[in-house]
């Protein structure tokens, strides 16, 4: 098995790439890296050369870049290459922390979209309180969306929720203000209508305030409510925490007690730590494309490893591409 992984995107890059890539290789023998990147950056880094190739360039796509104009243009940008390596059939997969937008022009100009989806959809898992967590998609790559996306987003997160996080008959819910049917605005009724005939566990109607208590396994939206919900969890998460620094130091028993406290609060901080379960998935496109968040240190990019890793041992694109047509069947015989 071959993953590329854009070793300059990101805010740690190339370290965290190179140790991730490193940390991986350690720990599963089936698998090689090619890293692509400014070599002379790359190679302080490499402490072993076993199952790893490089890539030489000095282009990347930055954080402040026009996603599309930019793929365009830097047409050997480390980003770009690595899409390619999959386009060509030289590599499985491919993982970037890099600019979110970039990779998902890369991804649909190079590998390309799964016949029968519409649109890819950016999807991580988040945290749970009981530590299984939930896939929420889409949380950007498409801000506005159709109930028919809604209905594809929910067969590839059902998809991928089964094969590579192991939940038997995951749950699928549609992310809305109330959990009565008949609550939303028009496209959330919509979809409503379509899940309910779906082929997936479809469970109704969700609120955002249930989600880390686990209230589905899947949850199904547009990108921009997606997007509010991503960003709203991350910062009320960071927020409690620098409170809680706050209070814990501010006087010296409070110290004392933080000291006693330390390995608790760690295990909870990495309980809602999201890179955990590894990157978020372009999904939709004909072959695994993950997005590992900007700040990835060497862990995340183990993590998000491993995730692609068991995508492409899964053959989760092509058992969502085999439902996909399926369902396109499905559609002929009712109109019929």
């Amino acid at each position: 098995m071959r993953i590329a992984i854009d070793a300059m995107g990101g805010d740690n890059a190339p370290e965290a790439q190179v140790k991730g890539a490193l940390k991986a290789l350690s720990a599963f023998d089936d698998l090689t890296v090619i890293l692509i990147g400014d070599e002379k950056k790359i190679s302080p880094y490499l402490t072993s050369e076993k199952n790893i190739e490089v890539i030489h360039t000095e282009e990347k796509i930055t954080s402040d870049d026009e996603p599309v104009r930019a793929v365009r243009k830097k047409k050997n940008a480390s980003m770009v290459l690595a899409a390619k390596e999959v386009k060509e059939g030289r590599a499985d997969a491919c993982i970037s922390a890099g600019n979110t937008g970039a990779l998902m022009a890369s991804g649909l100009f190079n590998v390309g979209r799964i016949s029968g989806i519409d649109r890819p959809a950016l999807s991580p898992t988040l945290p749970t309180v009981d530590g299984k967590g939930f896939l929420l998609l889409d949380v950007g790559a498409n801000m506005d969306a159709k109930p028919e996306h809604l209905l594809q987003y929910a067969i590839m997160g059902s998809t991928y929720a089964e094969q590579v996080r192991g939940t038997s008959s995951p749950r699928v819910g549609l992310l809305n203000v109330g959990t009565e049917d008949e609550k939303g605005n028009a496209l959330s009724k919509a979809a409503f209508q379509l899940l309910k005939e779906a082929p997936v566990n479809f469970i109704g109607n969700v609120e955002a305030r249930d989600l880390l208590n686990g209230a589905a396994d899947v949850v199904v939206c547009d990108g921009f409510s997606g997007n509010v919900v991503l960003k709203t969890i991350e910062g009320t998460a960071l927020t409690m925490f620098s409170m809680l620094k706050q209070e814990l130091t501010a006087t010296a028993v409070s110290k004392i007690a933080a000291g006693i406290l330390k390995p608790r609060l760690k295990g909870l901080k990495n309980k809602l730590d999201y890179s955990e379960y590894g990157g978020a998935g372009l999904f939709g496109l004909a072959a695994p494309v993950v997005k590992a968040h900007g700040s990835s240190d060497e862990n995340a990019i183990y993590n998000a490893v491993r995730q692609t890793r068991t995508m492409v041992e899964k053959n989760v694109v092509q058992i969502i591409a085999e439902k996909m047509k399926e369902l396109e069947k499905e559609e002929q015989k009712g109109e019929e």
